[in-house]
């Protein structure tokens, strides 16, 4: 049997109870023991990006980001829109991977929360981020699943069937993407 895949799991989002946050919850609930996911909390203590500081020794904030992507076999990205494009924190972490490695050829899918005619911006501009970071972008796994507030339960996760559907199907893509092949049943 093969390890299990681990999805590091990255919000766009500083803000508390956030739908963007909802979404890579309902992906942590969605989870199998085939697939462990881990949430990335450390947006807020990034410090701003400075290429003179892209060196070792790391900031400690930035050398744990790094670490978490390098442990992880795939990265689900959920952001919010801000002015047409990506949050200025989320940028920021953004950043702080072009330097490194890890990012470098990982699968990589993100969801689009945002209510139909918005989000586009931040989206478009994370696909060129991630183009410039090396990042495999998977494209059958980056889906627009809008998100209102009443879709979202009191324990932060997403109820509605449909959604927590599809948020299933992108997390099995990115989880089975470069997946080895699959072993053969011994019964």
């Amino acid at each position: 049997m093969s390890e299990p895949r681990s999805i590091l799991l990255l919000s766009g989002s500083l803000r508390t109870d956030s739908s963007n946050e909802a979404v890579l919850r309902t992906v942590q609930a969605l989870a199998t023991p085939r697939v462990r996911t881990v949430m990335y909390g450390g947006l807020a203590a990034l410090p701003h990006f400075n290429p003179d500081d892209d060196a070792d020794p790391l900031p400690t904030p930035v050398a744990g980001l790094r670490t978490a992507i390098a442990e992880a076999t795939a990265i689900l990205i959920c952001t919010p829109e801000y002015a047409g494009t990506l949050p200025g924190s989320f940028k920021n972490l953004l950043d702080w991977t072009v330097g490194g490695t890890e990012i470098c050829d990982k699968p990589v899918a993100f969801v689009n929360a945002a209510a139909p005619g918005r989000g586009e911006g931040a989206a478009a501009t994370l696909r060129t981020v991630l183009g410039h970071t090396g990042a495999d972008i998977v494209e059958s796994a980056c889906s627009r699943i809008p998100v209102e507030r009443r879709m979202i339960g009191t324990d932060g996760v997403i109820t509605d069937p449909a959604a927590r559907g599809r948020l299933g199907e992108v997390l099995g893509l990115l989880a089975g993407f470069h997946a080895p092949a699959a072993e053969p049943d011994e019964t």
